[in-house]
């Protein structure tokens, strides 16, 4: 899944779950069970195969992707730290898998990425249309603003 799905996502939650600590820990919690349903990602693949000089645009999507989710939430939300530390949790999960990319002899971080490998295939060996894999993810985007108007 993209990540301005996940960032608000974690957004959201921090706005309805009355206790700061389950908030963020839910957040965080929130990035698996979004990549359980079939959906769209763009590539990048030049950061997995370490291909630094040509990852430019892999690293400017992800920027623009981030960006785009901080300016929603900024718009959308109270903006309080609450709001941004469950969205930054909300898209730890991916970072640490860009960690496991540049430090792979990390044991840990393998671990973690084996396991969000493995929950990231279940929903990449469903063939869908790109319609339904786009879909999902504006879904999800409407849903988590509209609970956090």
């Amino acid at each position: 899944m993209l990540l301005t799905p996940h960032l608000l996502t974690g957004a959201a939650i921090a706005t309805k779950v009355h206790s700061p600590v389950f908030a963020l820990i839910l957040a965080f919690l929130s990035h698996y069970i979004l990549d359980l349903p079939p959906q769209t990602e763009y590539s990048v693949e030049d950061i997995k195969e370490k291909r630094w000089r040509k990852s430019v645009l892999d690293f400017s999507k992800v920027f623009l992707d981030i960006c785009l989710g901080a300016l929603l939430i900024f718009f959308f939300s109270e903006n309080t730290f609450l709001i941004y530390a469950a969205a930054f949790l909300a898209i730890l999960p991916d970072g640490f898998t860009l960690l496991t990319i540049i430090f792979h002899k990390n044991k840990v971080l393998k671990i973690h990425w084996q396991f969000h490998r493995k929950l990231n295939a279940l929903s990449e060996n469903k063939k869908i249309s790109p319609f339904w894999g786009i879909f999902s993810q504006v879904a999800v985007i409407a849903a988590a603003i509209f609970f956090l108007i």
